[in-house]
């Protein structure tokens, strides 16, 4: 950062524009140290940095560790005890004891292509469980923002124009349930060009059965897109709990959501619990493997 600033303007700016961060804050000292209680380190994915807990090693350490909080969104505690027994290699031998505690400060972005029923209810529940929801589709009456009030923003636009102009970082999620098979395949081959490019989401979901990936997959593959970026699409997305209604399968996807999330896996080991029902005739099509037809 070229220009001097306060540390939490700063926060407030990466709050707003959804980028990630993490925060190392001295929360507590024993005898003498380098720093003192609430000094602030904060640290961007680009390796960007403000402020200071210190510096030396001990800033070093805990600046790598901000990277690695930023990679896993897992909080983390540190404890340095500053004598030559303990820290050998650090050059502090003051003799005292700093804790640092180094936590993400920006919440995680959650793309929902489409804005139809399973939309609706998706982008409540992802804003209830702490996701920064931007709902997209190329209909004006299905991307208002009195239709997601709960959503940070709304967009009307071609989805191939929405995906070129859609930030892509460290905390990006998304979603595809728009309301059909052609217009989930135009969504998934424009994202598929940023992955080409080496732009990678946290997590790319899609609803559908079997069949019908079968089918996109087909035509992504012809369209150019790799295997290696169809293997990056969850289908069918979500915890399989069962459900079928729109709110049941929100609440799947969500689940999911947070368990990459907070885990670092996703949920597709839950669907091997799935049983499918006697005489279901094959490519029949049940709730969750629909779309989203609005």
């Amino acid at each position: 950062m070229s220009a001097p600033l306060d540390v939490f303007e700063e926060i407030v700016r990466l709050r707003r524009e959804g980028i990630p961060a993490a925060l190392a804050t001295i929360v507590g000292t024993r005898g003498s140290t380098p720093g003192r209680t609430t000094m602030r380190l904060l640290v961007l994915a680009d390796g960007t940095f403000l402020g200071t807990v210190g510096g030396g090693c001990l800033e070093a350490e805990v600046y790598d560790t901000a990277l690695q909080v930023l990679a896993d969104d897992q909080p983390r505690s540190l404890t340095f005890r500053l004598t030559e027994q303990e820290s050998p290699d650090s050059g502090l031998m003051c003799g005292g004891e700093v804790t640092i505690f180094v936590e993400p400060i920006t919440t995680p972005a959650l793309w929902i292509f489409g804005g139809g029923h399973v939309s609706k209810a998706l982008c409540q529940v992802a804003a209830l469980a702490g996701f920064r929801t931007t709902v997209v589709d190329d209909r004006e009456a299905f991307s208002g923002a009195d239709r997601f009030p709960e959503a940070h923003a709304t967009l009307t636009a071609d989805y191939p124009e929405a995906v070129r102009g859609m930030p892509i970082r460290a905390n990006s999620y998304a979603v595809v349930v728009t309301r059909g098979h052609r217009e989930d395949g135009v969504v998934l081959e424009a994202l598929g060009r940023r992955f080409a490019a080496g732009e990678r989401l946290r997590f790319l979901g899609m609803i559908g059965s079997r069949t019908k990936q079968a089918l996109l997959w087909k035509h992504l593959r012809q369209a150019g897109l790799g295997d290696d970026f169809l293997a990056t699409v969850r289908t069918p997305m979500g915890a399989y709990l069962g459900g079928r209604s729109h709110e049941e399968i929100a609440v799947a996807v969500v689940a999911e959501l947070i368990a990459v999330r907070r885990l670092g896996h996703d949920l597709a080991a839950t669907w091997n619990e799935r049983k499918r029902p006697r005489g279901r005739i094959e490519g029949a099509r049940d709730l969750p493997a629909t779309g989203d037809a609005g």
